[in-house]
This record gives structure tokens, sequence and C-alpha cells, in this order.
């Protein structure tokens, strides 16, 4: 009986289980969708496999047949903007039917928080725009967080369309809105928005992993990233290291048989603090924990029995606040603002308690300043600047360092895999695109990155020329009045450097920032610049002017140098009628001074009596170059940037490299030479006389030098200072054992040998294994006025202004990649400085060794790049360095 109940049971399932299947679609495909108008459109979905499928959309009918793992599609044929129209999905037992579709412009738009930003976070400031969003026709697809690190998502978990309206448009991105409002007032063409933001995110988690084919140390993240039971394992460790951790100390604020929040508790051993301020800088030393505020102000009658907020602008971090006893809200993190609505009958005409319990996670703790606090009706307002009373509750303990997990949403590709691949299948206007403040840490890095993620993107669209628009990073962070290096004026230079990306365009924010609020308020004229670009770039009109001035060339004339610029609209101007600030001059030293700037023939006239002969200019190069006044008469800003105005530093080239090998290996005149000479390029060699590589070869060295390589100085006997971690160093080579006279006499004694080669009494020296004292102490100053220059081991560039010509840096070889070392090439051309490299082994003979196709490689790209990049020995670039430090 029971075997014959489940035969039928599975009779039934194979007469009508799979008949029951239903069509499905992606999110994006539903009610309310944009569709982008005059391109074939593609719809697509799944359901089973062989299943004829039908479309039909504005009178027209198309078929299909599903894939044998149940995938389908189909290409409409391209239809002008309109709408709103009904589409049917029919499949064998099943039917979807669509409705509310528009035919308009869809846009990408992404980012991380600036971008996230919806209007309901602003609604003080964009009150009467909310209440006046009654546009059917602009609609928003807001797309889930949903980062992926094993493979690509082909839908996302949640997601629909809506219309903006006064409720809807709450959630809509604040940039993003305006972006489509200024659009759509113009073109009256419907415009959706697919808005797949993540506050915080880097760059690096938004490209493909093709997109990162150029990065070799990401590739490794990546195929770490795959591994589940690698990332599993991380966070499970990371996880073990919190849960281990001894918990904190309660808050005795909220445990006390009287809250402090209530209004029976009687304080004691409160004591004055401000608000806004910090408590680090209020008599509180660097405490990490919660810290309740109160403070008893008097309500007149007509602030009650009516709607109020309290205003309590930015806290950092953590926030709940009580009035007259009750919370009336609360935020987690430090970001928000901080307005809550007063319940209505909670105030009561005179005395009423405010208290206020802040936690914070490290750094400063406390109420940021230059922000609204106060509370409101519709009628008035009452500050609540000034005096109020704290008591510490609890202090955390200071944590170890503990391991960290993987932050999904933080990796290389992660949102592109989860939160952009589900959408490349459908086609849109163009991208905009709103990011850069995650990047701030290491800014060198982000051009290269920005303009991978553009063609990158483009390639998944298919589109080599869709349109990218995006925002330059605003002003934010302390003002400094002194010309100042600055990672966000870094990063917004290589934003600037990305334009040269066909068809991209960029808004500048400058005056759009604040200084304490990465989230400046002020975003709709970000929307407005960008809906700029998309008119020119997106919509083909020619004369709209979509950008603030964009440097395009200097010339000097003696001390005085003139600045031309692009997008110069009806002309430049100075927006307050004052002196043009924020321009600076430097001359080799690189030693920025406040130069004087004038307009003259739309253009820009900068000198300074402080520098005769300038070399190097920026403009607004600061973290907040607040107030800046330099805008075309069209009103907008002009962006940040920095340029090198003459040619003296490297013969009219960007950058200096110079290649040195140090020990006189036999490899050397082996493997590197014969390429060296084969691509005419020259180095330095840094020769031990006593080395088997130099004693029994000689004559090849002497040739070496006659074709215009430098034969350098690297001791007789190769003597290193001994101890922990320098076991291989014998005692008769220990400089410990060594005095200074015997050093001299050592270097001397191979100055004297290599003069019998190369006929030369000057070249340079490198310290061997970067050691520059014996046991008696320091032979540096005993040496350096034998040779041109000396170099050490210390890593980095060498800038004009800054390097030390006894103690110049070098990057050392060690198994590093071709990619490595083009990137430092890369970036001392970005610099204007000269990047030393040093070899060991080539192709083998030393435990410090560079591959002999990665060496090569590198070779081959110097000698491509000639035009850029002076490349010579060591000795030819110190006396010419010493030549330009006497100008």
């Amino acid at each position: 009986m029971k075997k014959h109940f489940i035969l039928s049971l599975l009779l039934l399932f194979i007469l009508f289980g799979v008949s029951q299947a239903e069509i499905r679609l992606p999110k994006l495909v539903s009610n309310g969708m944009v569709l982008q108008r005059d391109t074939p459109l593609k719809i697509w979905g799944w359901a089973d496999p062989s299943e004829d499928i039908t479309v039909r959309f504005k009178g027209k009918k198309y078929t299909t047949t599903t894939s044998a793992t149940g995938e389908w599609s189909v290409t409409m044929r391209a239809t002008k903007a309109g709408g709103p129209y009904t589409m049917q999905i029919q499949g064998k037992d099943d039917s979807i039917t669509l409705s509310n579709l528009l035919v308009g412009d869809v846009w990408m738009c992404a980012g991380q928080s600036n971008m996230v930003h919806y209007l309901g976070v602003h609604q003080q400031r964009y009150r009467q725009e909310i209440a006046e969003a009654n546009y059917p026709e602009i609609r928003q697809f807001l797309v889930p967080t949903n980062p992926q690190l094993q493979g690509t998502a082909t839908d996302i978990p949640q997601g629909e369309w809506k219309e903006a309206n006064p409720e809807n448009v709450l959630k809509f991105s604040v940039v993003a809105y305006f972006f489509a409002k200024n659009l759509y007032d113009q073109y009256q063409v419907p415009i959706g928005l697919i808005n797949a933001s993540v506050g915080g995110t880097p760059i690096e988690a938004w490209i493909s992993e093709e997109g990162f084919e150029p990065f070799p140390s990401i590739t490794k993240t990546l195929t770490q990233n795959k591994d589940t039971a690698y990332v599993n394992q991380k966070n499970r460790i990371a996880q073990k290291y919190r849960a281990a951790a001894p918990p904190q100390p309660q808050d005795d604020g909220l445990t006390a048989s009287t809250p402090w929040y209530d209004l029976s508790y009687k304080p004691t051993h409160w004591h004055n603090i401000n608000i806004p301020g910090y408590w680090e800088d209020q008599g509180i030393r660097n405490l990490d924990g919660a810290v309740w505020y109160r403070r008893e102000i008097d309500i007149p009658a007509s602030m009650t029995g009516v709607a109020t907020k309290i205003f309590m602008g930015r806290i950092i971090d953590a926030d709940q606040i009580y009035i007259n006893g009750t919370q009336v809200g609360g935020k987690t993190y430090k970001y928000p603002q901080r307005i809550y609505d007063i319940p209505v009958g909670l105030l009561k005409t005179g005395k009423n308690l405010i208290t206020i319990r802040v936690v914070n996670y490290g750094g400063k703790g406390g109420f940021v300043p230059d922000k609204p606090y106060y509370l409101a009706t519709e009628n008035d307002t009452l500050d609540l600047k000034g005096t109020w009373q704290y008591k510490v509750s609890q202090v955390f303990r200071p944590k170890a360092p503990q391991p960290s997990g993987v932050s999904a949403q933080h990796q290389p590709t992660a949102l592109y895999n989860g939160m952009v691949v589900p959408f490349t299948q459908s086609p849109i206007k163009g991208i905009v695109w709103y990011q850069g403040e995650s990047n701030g840490g290491n800014p060198q890095a982000y051009e290269k990155l920005m303009e991978t993620l553009i063609q990158d993107w483009r390639t998944k669209w298919n589109d080599s020329n869709l349109p990218f628009l995006y925002a330059q990073l605003p002003d934010y962070m302390d003002v400094d009045y002194l010309p100042t290096e600055s990672n966000w004026a870094e990063l917004r230079e290589a934003q600037r450097l990305a334009l040269d990306v066909p068809n991209t365009a960029m808004a500048v924010t400058l005056g759009l920032g604040e200084w304490n609020d990465v989230h400046p308020d002020n975003k709709k004229p970000v929307g407005d610049r960008l809906a700029l670009a998309a008119k020119a770039l997106a919509y083909d009109d020619k004369k709209v002017v979509y950008s603030g001035p964009m440097f395009r060339s200097a010339s000097v004339e003696g001390s005085q140098v003139t600045l031309s610029f692009d997008h110069v609209g009806s002309g430049l101007i100075s927006q307050d009628g004052e002196a043009l600030r924020w321009f600076a001059l430097a001359g080799v030293d690189q030693n920025y001074v406040w130069a004087d700037a004038k307009i003259e023939n739309n253009q820009i006239v900068l000198s300074s009596d402080e520098i005769n002969q300038p070399i190097y200019v920026r403009y607004a190069w600061q973290d907040n170059p607040m107030d800046v006044n330099f805008y075309n008469q069209e009103g907008l800003p002009a962006s940040p940037f920095q340029t090198q105005l003459t040619d003296a530093l490297w013969f009219g080239k960007k950058a200096t490299v110079v290649l040195t090998y140090d020990d006189a290996l036999n490899v050397h005149l082996d493997n590197a030479l014969p390429v060296l000479d084969s691509l005419g390029l020259k180095a330095t060699f840094y020769i031990s006389a006593d080395a088997p590589g130099f004693k029994y070869r000689t004559y090849e060295w002497k040739k070496a030098a006659q074709n215009g390589h430098e034969l350098g100085n690297h001791t007789l006997y190769h003597p290193c200072l001994g101890g922990d971690g320098r076991a291989w160093v014998s005692d008769d080579n220990d400089l410990r054992n060594y005095s200074v006279p015997q050093m001299v006499r050592e270097i001397d004694m191979t100055n004297l040998m290599l003069q019998t080669l190369d006929g030369k009494s000057k070249r340079t020296y490198a310290y061997t294994c970067g050691d520059k004292e014996t046991g008696e102490g320091s032979f540096v100053k005993e040496i350096e006025g034998k040779f041109v220059a000396l170099r050490g081991v210390q890593s980095g560039l060498n800038h004009l202004g800054t390097l030390d010509m006894t103690d110049l840096r070098c990057n050392s070889i060690v198994d590093t990649p071709a990619s490595d070392m083009i990137a430092w090439a890369e970036q001392a051309k970005k610099e204007n400085a000269m990047l030393i490299l040093l070899f060991h082994g080539v192709g083998g003979e030393h435990s410090l060794n560079a591959a002999l196709a990665d060496h090569k490689e590198f070779l081959e790209y110097l000698q491509a790049n000639k035009d850029d990049l002076w490349i010579t020995t060591l000795e030819d670039a110190a006396k010419h360095i010493l030549k330009q430090q006497k100008k």
C-alpha cells in the first residue's frame, strides 16, 4: 500500500510537476521599469529547459526557446521615448504581465556614501523639493547591498522601481534625483535611475576580475577570496578573538537603580562641558566609552503642544537622546544628522530635562562643531549650544590587536559581482559615479583604477563610448593656510587626469563641502553639475558650458607664469571679486609659497617675490581649500591641479630612472649587460674588487665602462655589520671589527683599481649592506668628498628638493614582478622624481634575485618610454642634480 502511494506521487510529479514551473524575471524587469530608448532592448529571464517563450510589447511579438539550463532572452527593436506601456511574457503554462513601463533614459548611478545619501537624510534642506516631488516619469531602482566573493550574481535578492513622489523620494539618492530632475525638466523624457551604491567602499570593489588583469597584487587577493575555506577560516578566527575579548564594564548611567535619564535621578559629581565640542578638547584625555550630558531648559508655552524637533548636529559616535525621561531618538554611528521628532505633549511649559548618552569607540568623542543644535517648532527655535553638564559612565578597556576577517563589500570585485553584473544585459544611457573618499589613503593608485573602471564597465555594457560622468571630491577636513601636501588633493588630481579617457566628464564640487562632514548637505548642485555634463556628452548639446576651468598648459617668462585653461565659458572670473586664492609656486626645491594670481586675457598670470625660477604650480592643493573663488562666468569652479612648468630637471623628461647592480656578479656580465646594450640603456655596476666576477673578468668590465656604463665603488671585500640575522658575515668582514681608517683605505684601494679600467677619478659609491659605520663609528664624513653621490638601501623615490646625496634611496629587487617596477617608474613620472633600482642576482647567482623575464620586460618598458624617462647612470644623474641645486 505504501509503495503504491509513493509511485502515485511520482507519477503526479512527472505529469504535472514540470509544467507548474513559473517564468522568472530578473528584479529589474518588473512593474514600473524604465527601458532605454533608441536602442535594441533585451528582456531576459528563466523558465523550464526548452520551453517556448513569447514576449509582446507595443504591438510586436518576439519569440524564443529557453536553453538547456532554462535561460532565455529576446531582443526587441529600438523604440522612442514614451509610455506607460504593458508587456506580456507568455510561457507554456504561465504568463506575466508587466504594467506601467516607460521608455526613456536609464542611468547607472554608483559609488559610495555620497551617492547613497537619500533625500530623507537631508529633509531640512530639501523640504520644499520633497513636497513638490511629483514626477511619475522619474523612477529609481534601489539595488540592495549584495557583495559576492565567489563568482557573479545572475540577479539581486530584491528590488523594485519607485516613482518620484513625496513619499518615495525620501529614499532617492539626492545627487541622482537632482541629476534626473534637471534632465527631465529640459527634455521631458522619462528618466530611470539604477542606484547601486554602498557607503565606505573602495573603487576596487566595483571592478570586474577581468579588469584587474594588469594588477597582479590584486589578482592574488581575488584568488584567496574565491577560496571559501580561506574566507571562512579568517572570519572564524576574527570572531573567536572577538568572543574571547573580556567584556567591557557596564554603563553606570543605564544600570543604576535610577537611570541617569530618569526625572527622579539626583545628579552628583557632574561637571561643566560645552556643546558643541569634543570632550578630549575639554579636559578629558583619550576616553573611549560613554559620557552622559544633561541640561535643564525653559520651554515657553508657544513650544508646547505642537510638533517639535530636536537638532543635535552630528555626534561621534553613537547617541541616545532623552527628554523628560523619554527616549526620542538615537543613532549607532557617527555620520547621520541627529534630527529627532519630539512626541507632542512631552515638552511642558517651564523646566524640561534633556539627557544625552554619547558613546565613542575611538578618536575624539562628542558633538561636532559648526552644526545646528536647537529645538524647533514651525514658528520658534530654542538654542541648545552652550554649557551642559557631563559625567563619565563607562570607560572602554584598550583592545589588544586582533586579526581581521574578510569584509566582503570592501574586497576587490565583490560589489561588481553582486550589484553591477545583474544589470549589464540591460542597455543604459550612461553612468554617474560619486566615489573616492575610501581611496584617500592611497591616492597614487587611483588614476589607473579609475581608468580601469571606466573601460571595464564600457566593455561589460558592450559600449566603448558609454558616457561616464563623475563627481570630484569636495572640500573637507581642517583648513591649512600654508601650502601643504594632501592625499585628497592627490586623489582629486587622479580624478582630473582620468578625463583623458574619451567621453568622460567631471563635476568639480569645490565650494560645496563641509570641513566637519564627509557627507556635505548641499548636494543639489552636484546633481545639477553632473546633469550639465550629461547634456554635453549624452544629449549632444554643443552650446552648454558643462565644466569649470580645467588646466590646459603653462608657459614661463622669467619669474612669471602664464596658465591657460579649457572650459573658460564666457570668461574667467573671481567669483567674489577678491584676489584669486590658493595658487602656489615652487622652485627646484619644491617648497611651495603662495603666488599672486591675476586674470589677463582669460589666462591666469602668477608670480611670487620668493620664487625667481618657478618650476612647479599647484592650485587648490589642500584637503580643504575653503572659499575658492576661481570660476568661469557660468558659475562653475575650476578644478584643482598641479603641473611642472619647465624642462630643467630631467632634460625635458618626466623622471629619471637609474639601474644599479651590486656585487660584480657573473650574471651582470652574462645576463644584464647584453640586454642593456641591445636596448641602448646605461646602468651603474657597483664593484666589490675582490669579487670573483670582477677579478677574473676585468677586461669585460673595462669594455662595459667604454660602452658608457658606470663602474661604482662597492669596497674591496664587501664588509658588513654582523650581529643578529647576519650569520653570513664573517669576523674578517664584520664592520664592527673595522676601524674608520681601515674602511677608508679599502674604499680608496677600490677607487684606484677602477680608475685603471675607466680612467675616472670621480664616481658614486654604494654602502655595502646599507651600512654606514664601523666599530669606531660612522665613516660617511670621511668618504663623501671622494664621490659624486652615495647610494643607500632605504626604499623610495628621490625628489630634487629633499633628497640626500649621501644616502640616496633605492628600491631593491627581490622576486619583484615587472609590473611593480613599471608602477614605480610611472609614479616617478607623476612626482617628477628619480627612481633608483637595486639589482643583485639577475636570473640567479644571488638569493636576492630578479627573474630574467621580469628584468627584460622592465628594461623593454624603459626603452619604450625613453621620451618620458631619462635612463642614465647614477654618476651622470648625480652630477645633473648638483647643477640643478646650484640654480
